[in-house]
């Protein structure tokens, strides 16, 4: 694990410093775009896994978190965003805006999380 990662409380590893600014927001509070470059896109398919499912199951009969799944997940939502932003970063974007997360089912216990958004250059208010 590198210095700009951190681990969760179930153990997975979020909350990555990346180089390049990534928001919901259609713009950056201070900033104007001055130059779109397209959208950009990284996904993750995982699936589930036997040991974690008979976890996850027993966790479900007595309630609570089931935190396989949640490390699972998160997990998922950090490399497609990795992905996404080496695409944004390749386009030479110091930004992606409008950042969305669609998930589906690819086929039973195996599920596509995809991060997608629009790369773009930046700068700060003049002075």
């Amino acid at each position: 694990m590198n210095t700009s990662q951190m681990l969760s409380k179930t153990g997975a590893v979020t909350g990555y410093h990346r180089s390049i600014l990534v928001v919901t927001s259609p713009e950056v509070a201070g900033n104007r775009v001055i130059e779109t470059l397209g959208i950009v896109r990284g996904n993750s398919v995982r699936a589930r896994h036997i040991g974690r499912d008979i976890t996850a199951v027993f966790r479900a009969i007595v309630g609570g978190e089931l935190t396989e799944y949640t490390k699972l997940l998160a997990e998922s939502r950090e490399q497609a965003l990795d992905r996404m932003t080496e695409q944004a970063q390749s386009l030479g974007a110091n930004a992606v805006i409008s950042t969305r997360f669609v998930t589906s089912m690819v086929m039973g216990g195996v599920a596509e999380l995809l991060a997608y958004g629009t790369a773009v250059k930046i700068e700060g208010p003049e002075k």
